[in-house]
């Protein structure tokens, strides 16, 4: 076939305004996307056919718990699934400790169903609060028993009752969950007794637990604690805009209950206190390390919701919405969900000293490095729930209460990069929490806070690409 110049000029005309069409509609895909990767990691995801759960190819998905069905104690799976633990309970078999971010307004969402009809299968002499003196509060946690093998639940109940807005917590060497209250309501004409406790729970133990607060931990919005193996000291974050970072040093390490020491996390180059926040103006340079100084709390049971502000005026550093903390190796890892200049979020990263919460700690003082702040929030958003992955990558939650945007879990590579390992499809207050790894680091699991769901997400863990 033969071309004349003119039909010519017009094809190529005509494939030029294409290929302009084409790469305008290829960045709009890429502006509409909900997601940027700083690196590889599993690849892009691949839209779920049922829904739910966006993965890379080869990642699939089991939900195995969902809010409102029945337990073995004829309780119902209460809603609002925040922070979990995993634990290894014999041949294929692992515990999950589940929490309840459910406030005294949430009672109808609770383990007693509708009108509390239930509420007489509850031993009462086992529930730390009751509404009005009647109802048990809504919260606390479930306990799961979960079958890696044959991928189902053997047995589910409820495990800590009466407490509220159990946000996140962590695990113990000994097997036990430390559930943290996100609340400082006080006693008084709906509830019987203060809360902004933490409270310890066995994994192995069947049925509900004696409810002990945990007072010497002190009473503010707790978010989520973590331990570190080595020395038993307890490190705690607290969910407010102003909040500091907190450790407990035990005056025994496997009775929480025996008391101790509650300090809060300050700046040796910012003896007026320190500001982590890098929004007013930026501090804390992205990878830059500080040495921290350990300051003495009192008053730890807090009546009058002022410790963080008592730790301010001791020189104690801020944080913007301290949440998920897990320690790895040697380190441990926490976020800031709300901290940096676009407020999308921060992960630091502490080191121990050698002599930590001991006399030689003032020469050799642990260290603090901003690890991780977000300059795009499809990068990373609103950090919330971490966990230090066996391969030692950090996985986290993201917990952004959006109509439009959706929440992600992302990856973070040792260098800071990161990727995008999971897309959360539904709207709203749907964020991811509660990620834990089985002891073999085959399965995550995680959680769907509302409509409230436990997955398990199974896969090519070993071919992520830094």
């Amino acid at each position: 076939m033969s071309f004349s110049r003119r039909s010519f000029l017009g094809a190529a005309a005509t494939s030029l305004a294409f290929t302009g069409f084409s790469a305008r509609a290829q960045e709009e895909a890429v502006e509409a996307e909900t997601y940027l990767n700083e690196v590889q990691g599993y690849g892009d995801l691949i839209p779920d056919p049922k829904g739910m759960l966006d993965l890379p190819q080869g990642f699939r998905y089991r939900v195995i718990a969902q809010v409102g069905e029945t337990m073995n104690d004829g309780l119902l799976v209460p809603g609002k699934f925040d922070g979990m633990g995993c634990f290894a309970a014999g041949e294929d078999k692992v515990l999950l400790v589940r929490n309840h971010e459910l406030s005294v307004s949430d009672i109808h969402n609770g383990p007693f169903g509708l009108s509390q009809r239930l509420m007489d299968r509850i031993d009462r002499g086992k529930v730390w609060d009751f509404q009005n003196g009647e109802v048990p509060l809504p919260g606390g946690t479930t306990t799961q028993l979960y079958n890696l093998k044959t991928g189902r639940t053997e047995r589910q109940h409820m495990s800590l009752a009466g407490t509220i807005v159990n946000c996140a917590g962590g695990a113990t060497p000994w097997g036990s969950w430390l559930t943290c209250e996100e609340t400082t309501l006080e006693a008084g004409l709906e509830v019987g007794k203060d809360h902004g406790y933490v409270f310890e729970v066995p994994a192995a133990h069947i049925g509900l637990v004696e409810p002990v607060a945990l007072k010497g931990l002190g009473r503010f919005k707790h978010e989520a604690a973590c331990i570190d193996p080595r020395t038993g000291v307890v490190y705690l974050t607290e969910d407010v805009a102003d909040g500091l970072f907190y450790r407990f040093l035990p005056n025994d390490r496997r009775n929480l209950a025996a008391g101790g020491r509650l300090q809060a996390l300050g700046l040796v180059d910012a003896p007026e206190g320190g500001d982590t926040r890098n929004q007013e103006e930026k501090s804390f340079p992205i990878n830059g390390w500080k040495n921290a100084r350990w300051i003495d709390m009192d008053g730890v049971d807090n009546p009058y919701d002022d410790l963080r502000r008592r730790g301010h005026t001791k020189g104690a550093a801020i944080f913007s919405r301290g949440e998920g903390v897990h320690f790895g190796k040697d380190e441990l890892y926490f976020t800031a969900t709300a901290g940096g200049a676009a407020g999308s979020g921060q992960i630091f990263r502490y080191v121990p000293s050698p002599a930590e919460g001991q006399a030689g700690e003032k020469d050799q003082p642990g260290k603090l490095q901003l690890f991780v702040e977000s300059q795009n929030d499809r990068v990373l958003d609103y950090a919330d729930n971490l966990v230090v992955s066996p391969w030692g990558h950090i996985i986290v939650c993201e917990d952004r209460y959006s109509d439009t945007l959706r929440n992600h879990l992302r990856g973070v590579t040792p260098e800071g990069k990161v990727y995008t390992l999971g897309r959360n499809v539904f709207a709203g207050n749907s964020e991811f929490c509660g990620a834990c790894f089985s002891p073999d680091g085959g399965t995550l699991f995680v959680n769907v806070q509302n409509p409230g769901m436990t997955l398990a997400i199974t896969g090519p863990w070993a071919t992520v690409k830094a």
